[in-house]
């Protein structure tokens, strides 16, 4: 079995709003940085992401791939590679569990990465915490600023204006 590596964060919001970011691949462009495009090719029976087109560019990894994304519950998806450039395998899920009678959420991210080309195992898995920190922290930024911020920061910057 491949190695894979993992991490946690606490969001403070329910569940079932941390699971409506993750599943809102059209946005990601927007808070995860690496993600470029996003394009949804494939729906399930419940009209949740089955395929999902990703255009990523990480510095030294850009790729253009494809995964297909299988949905437990409410609160875990998972996904791995059909297609790619530059990797041979990217399997990961985001598992979510309730905290504080549902206020706020525990997400982990786990995350298996195997790139075409030779590289050291020490580097894979650096790179796979890397990649796991920056989405848990974008995660919890755009979650927890309620996603739909632009007109409620410029509301509030105008009444920030208006006391001085």
């Amino acid at each position: 079995m491949a190695e894979h590596t993992s991490s946690s964060i606490t969001i403070e919001a329910a569940p079932a709003e941390v699971m409506g970011v993750i599943a809102d691949f059209d946005r990601y462009p927007e808070w995860t940085g690496e993600v470029k495009e996003a394009e949804v090719l494939d729906k399930d029976d419940e009209g949740r992401a089955a395929q999902v087109r990703l255009l990523l560019d990480a510095g030294a990894i850009k790729d253009d791939h494809t995964l297909a994304y299988t949905w437990t519950g409410a609160n875990e998806v998972s996904w791995s590679l059909v297609k790619s450039q530059m990797l041979r395998a990217l399997d990961g899920s985001y598992r979510l569990a309730a905290l504080n009678n549902g206020a706020s959420t525990e997400v982990t991210y786990q995350l298996t990465v195997d790139v075409k080309i030779p590289m050291l195992g020490m580097i894979k898995r650096k790179a796979e915490k890397v990649i796991i920190d920056r989405a848990l922290a974008g995660l919890k930024k755009r979650v927890e600023s309620g996603h739909d911020d632009g007109p409620v920061d410029e509301a509030r910057s105008a009444d920030e204006a208006k006391k001085l």
